[in-house]
């Protein structure tokens, strides 16, 4: 019997269509206004913390909606943005430097719903707000990292070859090699210069002072800052994306300057938080042989430096780096067999190799993790760029009770430092420190006016198109009109269930977009019925033809279409991507909705009965 659809295929139309609907209604409640509380340098937010913000923000007569506690994070939510601005400087005078406090946007989605997987779309820079940061690179510390790197390599390789040496310490110029007589300088020059083509080594000897000095070839410096930049861009992004930040836009700009732009970031001092943890970590052997007294004084010996420990007192260091976080593949919180918290460290096998080779030979010696950090001083440099202040502190010290491989563990840390440490390392640690030149801070207000005049494009759009297919098409205009809303409803839907969808105002334009394309496949379905009608066709055999013959068409239109929208989602980025996002989404409902939804409606109404005339 011709247009009628089996029980199977109408169960799945409208389960499709269920699911579409589901997961739109989050999209309904809104957000609302919250404060985020996030531990930092070792603190740890706990259900005490909760508690005590909780009793705080009753004291001061600031109602709370809700209050969660998860991953570490807490979150209170209160009834509007006064609130939220005097619950912010609350909470922050109570809590102290320890905890970064800062305005945030939640969905006001029911716990009941969350529970079942839903949630609101999430909405870019330019709807939902956010902050802009333009940063730039402090290529002068990645030269110097280098630098340091150079020197350790000089000193083993010099070693190893039993070339004696006085000395190796950096200068304005670059790296300075000190020998006793010409005869060592002559052997090291042939021998480093056949080892490090990236270095220009000149003979700087006055007298009977023989010195060799070593300087980074123009190619060696372009390819260094070309690394750093790229390695910080990746870094930052994987940083964003571990902390949970929808759809961050991470781009580079010039030679030495990143753009990272937040949506949903309320405050510039929480997405500082975000963006300033330049934290690394470097492993050193105890200087064990150093006088303590003495190093109280600041004499110590010219390998070695001190530091200050976490937990209060000093320990001194040696200077040379055993090895740094840039080769940290993986890192995870973990407790060891007495329940206390330790970073789990996964290396790479450059990485592994260097640190099984160290500490083979240290076996017996104590060894210091140094947690490096580099913080926004407030203060300006003489070219008016941010001056950085950095922190070193070791966060544990340990005897090594066996070679060391490329798996190994971090201890001596508390809950929240191992969340953390794990957290920044998986990352990546940023191979130079990074200062914000630019800020700007979108507010809500403009989102949601973007917001507003998109949907009254929309809402025009889309009334003009429904009166014209309900003038046109009278009965089948209306199943039309149907499909068309249920079409919106499920790329919303769509939208809202795919973690990395974010719709933007580009994304509400093409929105607008796919209204036009999804009435456009049921206006070549009616016109082919027309014409079967025209021709003499019975009604179902015209239903069933002009279906059948309009699908190729429909088809091939959006096909091409989508094929377009994915090479724009592939090599666009920001706003061009949320409209290829939205674009894709909406051609794939459109034909679902235009093709076989209205047929199901069709089928259900005409199919299988014998009707002499249409409404169309």
């Amino acid at each position: 019997m011709l247009n009628k659809y089996p029980m199977w295929k109408n169960i799945m139309v409208m389960l499709v269509i269920a699911i579409g609907c589901f997961y739109a209604v989050p999209n309904l409640f809104g957000e609302d206004h919250a404060v985020q509380v996030v531990a930092t340098r070792g603190a740890e937010v706990t259900a005490s913390t909760q508690a005590s913000v909780n009793e705080l923000l009753a004291s001061k007569g600031i109602a709370v909606k809700r209050s969660e506690l998860e991953k570490g994070q807490l979150l209170v939510r209160v009834q509007n943005a006064d609130q939220q601005l005097l619950a912010k400087e609350v909470i922050a005078d109570s809590l102290g430097d320890k905890f970064t406090v800062a305005l945030n946007l939640a969905p006001a989605t029911p716990k009941w719903l969350e529970s079942m997987g839903g949630s609101p779309m999430k909405l870019g820079l330019d709807l939902r707000g956010g902050v802009h940061f333009l940063m730039e690179v402090d290529m002068g510390e990645a030269i110097r990292k280098m630098e340091e790197a150079k020197i350790a390599d000089f000193r083993s390789q010099l070693r190893e070859e039993k070339i004696r040496y006085a000395g190796i310490r950096n200068n304005a110029q670059g790296i300075e090699i000190k020998f006793r007589d010409g005869e060592s300088l002559a052997s090291a020059e042939r021998f480093l210069k056949s080892r490090s083509n990236d270095m220009v080594f000149t003979d700087v000897s006055k007298g009977e002072d023989f010195a060799l000095q070593a300087v980074m070839s123009d190619v060696y410096l372009k390819q260094i800052k070309e690394e750093a930049l790229q390695q910080n861009i990746t870094t930052i992004r994987n940083r964003v994306n571990e902390l949970g930040v929808a759809e961050p836009v991470v781009q580079r700009q010039g030679a030495e300057r990143i753009i990272v732009e937040l949506p949903g970031v309320q405050d510039t001092a929480r997405a500082k938080e975000i963006l300033g943890a330049t934290a690394s970590i470097e492993f050193h052997m105890v200087d064990d042989k150093a006088d303590p007294n003495a190093a109280q004084s600041g004499r110590v010996s010219a390998g070695s430096e001190v530091y200050q420990r976490r937990e209060g007192g000093t320990v001194i260091l040696k200077k040379e780096v055993m090895l740094t976080g840039d080769h940290i593949t993986g890192a995870q919180p973990s407790f060891d067999q007495y329940s206390r918290p330790q970073v789990s460290i996964n290396l790479d096998a450059k990485g592994g190799t260097i640190f099984s080779d160290v500490t083979k030979d240290n076996i017996g010696k104590p060894m210091a993790t140094l947690f490096i950090e580099y913080k926004d001083s407030g203060e300006r440099n003489a070219d008016g760029s941010v001056k950085m202040q950095k922190i070193q502190e070791v966060i544990s010290v340990a005897t090594i009770q066996a070679r060391l491989g490329r798996n190994f563990v971090i201890t001596g840390l508390s809950h929240g430092e191992a969340q953390n440490l794990a957290l920044l390392l998986r990352a990546g640690a940023l191979i130079a420190p990074v200062s914000i030149v630019e800020e700007r801070t979108i507010g809500p207000s403009l989102g949601a006016e973007n917001i507003e005049n998109g949907v009254q494009a929309m809402v025009w759009g889309m009334a003009v198109v429904l009166l014209f297919m309900l003038v046109y098409y009278r009965g089948f205009g209306l199943i039309a009109n149907i499909a068309l809303t249920m079409n919106l409803v499920m790329v919303v839907g769509v939208m809202s269930m795919i973690p990395g969808a974010v719709l933007t105002l580009p994304g509400i334009a093409g929105m607008v977009l796919t209204v036009g394309m999804a009435v456009d496949g049921n206006v070549l379905i009616y016109e082919r019925i027309r014409e079967e009608l025209r021709a003499g066709r019975s009604v179902q055999q015209a239903i069933h033809e002009g279906y059948g013959n309009a699908f190729s068409t429909i088809a091939d239109a959006n096909i091409t279409t989508f094929l377009t929208a994915l090479i724009l989602f592939a090599v666009g980025t920001g706003a061009v991507k949320g409209f290829a996002v939205t674009l894709m989404i909406g051609i794939a409902t459109s034909m679902f909705t235009a093709i076989v939804g209205t047929r199901s409606i069709v089928n259900a109404i005409w199919g299988g009965k014998r009707v002499k005339t249409l409404s169309i």
